[in-house]
Order: C-alpha cells, then sequence, then structure tokens
C-alpha cells in the first residue's frame, strides 16, 4: 500500500523592499526608509504645519480678547459717562485697538484746543479723522501678521509634497530598473514612502487654508466695527466742535 505523502505546509512570503528587509509601513517607519531629499520635504512640511498651528491659536486667542474688551469699552463709551474721564481712564494703558482708536482720537482733540480760549483750532475735525484712520490701519495690521504665512503654506505645501513624492517615486523606478524585478512588493514601499510626503503637504495645506479664510473673515468683520466706532466717534466730536 503506497504510502500518503501529505504536502509540507508553504510558509507566507513576507513583502521585502529593495533593500532585503521587511518594510515597515508605519509613517516613522516610512520616514526612515524615504530617500533623504523626500525626508528633508517631510521635514519641511511638518515645520510649516508647526507653524501655522501655532498662528492659528495664536490668532485665535488675540481676536477673542480684542472683541471681548472691544464689548466692555463700547459699553463704557455708550454708558453717558463724560468723554474726558474715560479718557482720564484708558490713555495710560490703551491694550486694545478700540481703545487706542479712541486715545489717539481724543489726544488730537486735545492738541487742537487752545489752552488760553478753550476754541478748536482750525481743520481739527479733519485730523482726527486722518488719526483715526491711521490707527485703525496700524492696529489691523498688527492684527493681521503672519496670517500671510497662512496663505502662502496653504497654497505651496501641496506642491512641495508632490515634489516630495515625484522624487520619491523616480528613485523607486531606478530601484526596481537595476534589480530587474517589478512584482508590488517591491514597487509598493518606495511608492508608499513618496506618497507620504503628499500627505504630509495636504495635512500642513487643509487646516492652513480653513484658518486663512475664517480668520480673513473675522478681521474684515472686526475692521468694520472699528472703522463704524471712527465715524460715530468722529460725529460725537464734530457736533461738540459745532457747540463750541
Amino acid at each position: 500500500m503506497a504510502q500518503e505523502i501529505t504536502p509540507s505546509p508553504v510558509e507566507p512570503v513576507e513583502a521585502i523592499n529593495l533593500g532585503g528587509t521587511v518594510p515597515d509601513f508605519s509613517f516613522f517607519g516610512m520616514f526612515w526608509q524615504a530617500d533623504f531629499i523626500v525626508q528633508g520635504v517631510m521635514i519641511i512640511l511638518l515645520g510649516a504645519s508647526v507653524w501655522c498651528w501655532a498662528i492659528i491659536w495664536d490668532k485665535y486667542k488675540r481676536l477673542g480678547n480684542v472683541r471681548r474688551r472691544a464689548d466692555e469699552f463700547e459699553s463704557d463709551f455708550w454708558s453717558g459717562n463724560s468723554l474726558e474721564e474715560l479718557y482720564e481712564r484708558t490713555r495710560h494703558n490703551p491694550d486694545h485697538p478700540m481703545a487706542i482708536l479712541f486715545v489717539s482720537a481724543m489726544r488730537e482733540w486735545q492738541r487742537s484746543s487752545a489752552s488760553s480760549t478753550g476754541k478748536i483750532a482750525m481743520g481739527t475735525q479733519e485730523r482726527i479723522y486722518r488719526v483715526m484712520q491711521v490707527t485703525v490701519s496700524r492696529e489691523m495690521e498688527r492684527l493681521e501678521h503672519y496670517l500671510s504665512v497662512l496663505a502662502t503654506v496653504g497654497s505651496t505645501a501641496p506642491f512641495v509634497g508632490l515634489f516630495g513624492t515625484v522624487w520619491g517615486i523616480m528613485n523607486s523606478f531606478q530601484s526596481i530598473a537595476s534589480s530587474n524585478n517589478s512584482s508590488l512588493a517591491v514597487v509598493a514601499p518606495g511608492i508608499a514612502e513618496a506618497l507620504a510626503a503628499t500627505a504630509m503637504g495636504l495635512v500642513a495645506a487643509i487646516p492652513a487654508v480653513i484658518a486663512y479664510n475664517v480668520l480673513s473673515a473675522d478681521l474684515g468683520r472686526y475692521a468694520n466695527r472699528l472703522e463704524g466706532f471712527a465715524e460715530e466717534f468722529g460725529t460725537i466730536l464734530s457736533r461738540q466742535m459745532d457747540e463750541e
């Protein structure tokens, strides 16, 4: 009777990369296995992403703070108290744009007042409006500082990541050609490492674009609020000039 021969189990074949080692498809594994150019691209994109998040957090806190202080200041401004009294309480430490706007206009108002007769000098209203316009522009420029970084990262990060991907795929195809092996187990690790650069570019760009659009809209509304306050305050000062 012939003895039945059972075939020995076939061990699973592990995918190996061109170096002959088991590829690590984790993010850090793909980073260390990637070409140094691709590694440099990933480091740049990671740094840009961290920088963008720092800017987003700073702008979010600062904008919330100035809006809250503007609410408090406007409540005090329209409470019916004397402008001179409010100026004396505010002029030593104007710590938000609306207070700075008020102090700069009141300072010009007092400078233009004749110390002996108490009359208002000619051209005072025009100078006050100019001072308020300059103050609004200066304070908005401070609030918008570094906002252009978000726009730059949002528009360029995907292309930087694409450059890393193209470079990585070129190296992968060169390695495939030199090894004369085009199996998926050989191709996959190199392409995965290259595509990680594109993923990093999108991770950096998407939050930057969203934050830029949201912050730009919020800053635009705050600028309109400052300009509206300047118009109202200018009207009050103009009325007082007519009564002098």
